[in-house]
């Protein structure tokens, strides 16, 4: 029988489907990702706790749901949720969809109710998965959250899912990842902290670099080498600082400038070499990320290239059809202060305005599109030029990080 209770109570998974995903999901975390776990410390845990995790790739998950024999839920993102065919299993499973970055009444509501009823429940704080190896802040909203449920916390660090399943490529990439679940506090050590010592100990535990943590691993992965797709993140030369003139040459595995011949050659670990005598040699795609970053915040904060404009193709969630479709073409605009988005959307001109002040980021695909959420409307820019996704997001951040200072 259909469960027809009210949605900010506690609905228990179905216990048929949420056992089929565990089989499922543990196949792929020993064949795919080739899980090693260190350590477990839900196993066996009776009372109601909540996990937060790291997030390093898309499909993380399956490393964690059969690391508890208890129905966990999951917080899941509301655009990942609207936008699967298998939406219905998804119910099934009972997970909690929210915007990511926010935190409603309502959110706070349905996962107080999943603790009140006795369970278990995972968070991922960073909300997105990295393209860089870099783990991301987490919202402060999210701390007060943890300190306001009162329970037991458990941290699961996940280590070599970035390499097994990089966001700037596609497919998987064999090779062995670990999974290390452990107290973080217990709940009465939750209580007796505040709210900001809970954000600077819960961000160091969630904190990683996964290029550094590669070498003490030294995992090798399957077409780990192959860098196709990385330039759509390492957007800029750090040689000559020449903007969108990295490509990838034929061999898949070396990126080099179009302008003034900077070249570095990846290696099975992820890890890159430069070629020839131009330039320095950045080992770490993380630091060559940072780099980039930095050199742009260093341009905004003194109030160079503040606005960004591109063209753009917009589209929203069909809920019948449970995808993306296409709505609408205009400009997208960015600024310190908003995103503007002018043109046509189903039919009609619109021109929207939305504030970025409490956007730490956004949801994005390098190369293709970014995500900018108005209460519950996301609106998917596919950028005319991909290329401009990450200098967007990277605007993103840095307004946000500039403002919080």
């Amino acid at each position: 029988m259909e469960n027809k209770k009210p949605n900010n109570e506690y609905k228990k998974p179905n216990l048929f489907f949420y056992r089929t995903a565990q089989a499922i999901s543990n196949l792929v975390a020993t064949f795919v990702f080739k899980r090693k776990i260190i350590r477990n410390d839900i196993k066996d845990v009776k009372d109601p706790y909540i996990v937060i995790a790291n997030h390093q790739a898309a499909y993380d998950f399956v490393n964690l749901i059969g690391m508890c024999k208890r129905t966990m839920t999951f917080v899941i993102s509301n655009s990942f949720y609207q936008s699967l065919p298998i939406k219905g299993v998804l119910d099934k499973l009972c997970v909690l969809p929210k915007q990511q970055f926010q935190t409603s009444l309502s959110d706070m509501k349905k996962i107080k109710a999943v603790i009140d009823a006795g369970e278990p429940i995972v968070i991922y704080p960073a909300g997105l998965m990295c393209e860089d190896g870099l783990s991301t802040p987490i919202p402060a909203a999210t701390c007060k959250l943890l300190k306001w449920l009162g329970v037991d916390l458990y941290m699961a660090k996940v280590s070599g899912t970035y390499f097994a399943m990089p966001k700037w490529s596609t497919g998987f990439r064999p090779g062995k990842t670990t999974m290390n679940v452990y107290k973080l506090f217990s709940k009465e050590e939750l209580a007796d902290m505040d709210t900001e010592e809970i954000k600077v100990k819960t961000e160091q535990a969630l904190l990683f670099d996964a290029y550094r943590e590669q070498e003490e691993l030294l995992v090798k992965y399957k077409n780990g080498d192959n860098v196709k797709g990385l330039e759509n993140v390492l957007y800029v030369c750090p040689h000559c600082q020449k903007e969108f003139s990295i490509d990838v040459k034929d061999d898949g595995r070396t990126l080099y400038c179009k302008d003034c011949g900077y070249s570095q050659t990846s290696d099975e670990y992820g890890f890159l070499h430069k070629n020839g005598d131009i330039g320095e040699e950045i080992r770490y795609v993380s630091d060559w990320s940072k780099l980039i970053y930095n050199r742009f915040k260093e341009k905004l904060s003194k109030g160079e290239e503040t606005v960004i404009s591109t063209k753009t193709d917009i589209h929203m969630v069909d809920p019948d059809k449970n995808k993306y479709v296409k709505v609408g073409q205009g400009t997208l605009t960015l600024d310190p202060e908003k995103f503007l988005i002018e043109g046509e959307l189903n039919g009609e001109e619109v021109s929207l305005s939305i504030p970025i002040s409490k956007f730490p980021t956004l949801p994005f695909s390098p190369g293709k599109h970014l995500e900018i959420q108005e209460g519950q409307k996301i609106y998917r820019c596919v950028l005319e030029d991909g290329k401009l996704v990450m200098k967007f997001i990277n605007m993103v951040k840095i307004f946000f990080e500039l403002k919080a200072k």
